[in-house]
Formats: C-alpha cells, sequence, structure tokens
C-alpha cells in the first residue's frame, strides 16, 4: 500500500487507504455507518479490480510468449477435462 511521508520522514499511513471509512465512535447509527462502509469497500474492490486488470493487460503486452504458453496450457486443460 502506498505511504506517505510527512516532514519529519517518518511514514504514516495514506487516509483514503486506511481508516477513511471507519464511522465516528458513537456519532452515527450501525445501520447507517455499515451502508457507508460497504459502499467505500465496494469502491476501493472496484479500483482494485480495475488496476489489476490493467497489470495483466500490461505485463501480456511485454511478455507475449508467456501469454501465449499460458493459453496452451489452458487449452490442453479444457481438453482434458472430463464432465
Amino acid at each position: 500500500m502506498r505511504k506517505r511521508t510527512n516532514d519529519t520522514d517518518t511514514a504514516v499511513p495514506d487516509p483514503i487507504v486506511r481508516g477513511a471509512s471507519a464511522p465516528a465512535p458513537g456519532g452515527e447509527d450501525a445501520a447507517g455507518a455499515g451502508a457507508d462502509s460497504a459502499a467505500a469497500r465496494r469502491r476501493r474492490r472496484a479500483q482494485f479490480l480495475r488496476e489489476l486488470h490493467e497489470a495483466k493487460e500490461l505485463r501480456d503486452r511485454v511478455q507475449p510468449r508467456r501469454v501465449r504458453a499460458e493459453r496452451m496450457r489452458q487449452a490442453m486443460r479444457m481438453r482434458t477435462f472430463r464432465w
């Protein structure tokens, strides 16, 4: 995860990555906080999956031989699979 540094060069967690969706203690009801954190979790998950797919596409472009070999292995697995 990404870390930021403050003026004293000590690593501090990025508020977007950790604890941004944590509700204030006693301030909100549990139902509202649960819906808020679930939405934040879905947003973080969607962002993670976008970055993951982007990284896979980049790897596929820069290593075409590996991609072809993986395709061939997958095809072999599918041919030898028994119902």
